[in-house]
């Protein structure tokens, strides 16, 4: 059954120089009988700075209901206390086109955009490291049911030998 695997090996070995840094990996893992398996997320968030992760906080609120709530109802608010309350005083201090509130939207805006791009740039690296784990495990399991095959076959000829002989 070992000389199987280190057939198996052995034929890895003659590819490994033309082999990713993936595919050593694995075959390295293989060899050793480690696991492959892990977080990627835990390993992704160890990495993360401080102002990554408020990015990632302030993207996930401004896509919420809570903050379209939220902003409908100050936008409400600003429109209102400015066309009603403060006009009947005769001191509204952004009367009818809104040029303050237009100006505060846009300055929203030019931060917002850039936020919501690291994030999602960030979400993208996420879903790489993701995918290039997902590879190394497929391909540790389909190197382990080579070798399981390859047993296999092993025990099948030599059954086969003792039921002959």
């Amino acid at each position: 059954m070992s000389n199987s695997i280190e057939n198996l090996i052995a034929t890895f070995r003659q590819t490994c120089e033309a082999a990713g840094e993936s595919e050593r990996r694995v075959i390295q893992r293989l060899t050793e009988r480690v696991h492959i398996s892990r977080n990627v997320n835990d390993d992704y968030e160890e990495t993360l700075t401080f102002g990554q992760r408020l990015a990632d906080r302030i993207a996930i609120f401004g896509g919420s209901w809570t903050f379209i709530l939220l902003f409908l109802s100050s936008l409400a608010f600003w429109i209102a206390l400015n066309t009603f309350v403060l006009t009947r005083l005769g001191k509204p201090f952004d009367p009818y086109p809104f040029i303050f509130l237009n100006l505060i939207l846009s300055m929203l805006a030019a931060l917002q955009a850039p936020v919501i791009m690291m994030s999602q740039n960030r979400y993208a690296a996420k879903d790489r490291v993701a995918a290039e784990h997902d590879y190394e495990v497929n391909l540790k399991a389909e190197l382990e049911i080579l070798a399981l095959h390859q047993k296999v076959d092993t025990l099948r000829e030599k059954q086969w030998m003792d039921l002959v002989a």
